[in-house]
């Protein structure tokens, strides 16, 4: 199913005994597509003097709005896994892709597959999970930031990864950004280069700054770049550590949330 197609819902319904009734037809997720469907369901449960099964595949969050709809009037359902879908499918000799074969093969695993109905899990695990969930994608974004900032780095101020044990502490970055080249560090005296990096924010002393502040003079003068040729990467370095800095703001963020609900 395309992408395009993921944001319509198709069905096709069977009775309890295994005959075709109606065709197969499309519905929105809203209100009006929502009651269309509802009143289809209701059609088919006088037919077959009987409440019809639902069957579909899981299409990521795109199934999220039928089954809050089906929960909240109690109407059971099965999600079939599409890798379960698909492997039954290629057993088939004869393959058909259209959506109403599509639609009628999901009805036939009703019958020939041992499928359990539905049962979504409770909400602190659904909020774990979607908060686990985007977590782990805002940390490979993190690290893809990371790579991203040392090869401007690089071009920059490379000397500068030595100056603390972390280069992507809070301390670290933000002094970088204060002083993103070496001209800018030999410019000032090492007691004001210690009491700037000591206001922005470190819970050391002032004693440990002194020294980080003596280690940065002397990653100035080792620096090979003395002038920054490019502005360009001036403001490609800034930009990316303030990047940086929030998403490690929004990962405490994600994980302060996932251990209150543990």
């Amino acid at each position: 199913m395309s992408q395009k197609e993921k944001a319509k819902f198709k069905l096709s319904w069977q009775e309890s005994i295994p005959m075709d009734y109606g065709k197969t037809f499309k519905f929105k997720h809203d209100t009006n597509g929502l009651c269309d469907f509802y009143v289809f369901y209701k059609e088919v449960e006088r037919h077959a003097d009987a409440e019809p099964v639902i069957i579909f595949e899981s299409t990521g969050h795109y199934h999220e709005p039928i089954l809050q709809y089906l929960e909240e009037r109690k109407i059971t359902y099965y999600l079939v896994n599409p890798v379960v879908s698909y492997e039954t499918k290629k057993s088939r000799l004869r393959k058909v892709k259209s959506d109403p074969a599509d639609a009628k093969h999901l009805c036939e695993l009703y019958y020939k597959e041992d499928l359990t109905a539905f049962h979504r899990k409770s909400v602190q695990t659904m909020n774990l999970r979607n908060l686990s969930r985007q977590h782990d994608s805002l940390t490979r974004n993190y690290v893809q930031l990371k790579l991203q900032f040392q090869t401007i780095l690089d071009q920059v101020f490379p000397e500068y990864k030595g100056v603390f044990s972390n280069l992507y502490s809070p301390i670290s970055l933000k002094t970088l950004l204060t002083y993103p080249t070496s001209d800018d560090v030999l410019k000032v005296q090492t007691d004001e280069l210690a009491k700037e990096m000591h206001g922005l924010g470190g819970k050391r002393s002032y004693g440990w700054f002194f020294e980080k502040a003596l280690k940065l003079k002397e990653a100035a003068k080792r620096n090979p770049f003395k002038k920054t040729l490019y502005q360009s990467h001036l403001v490609t370095l800034k930009m990316y550590i303030q990047m940086l800095l929030q998403q490690r703001e929004f990962l405490n963020v994600l994980e302060q949330e996932i251990d209150q609900r543990h």
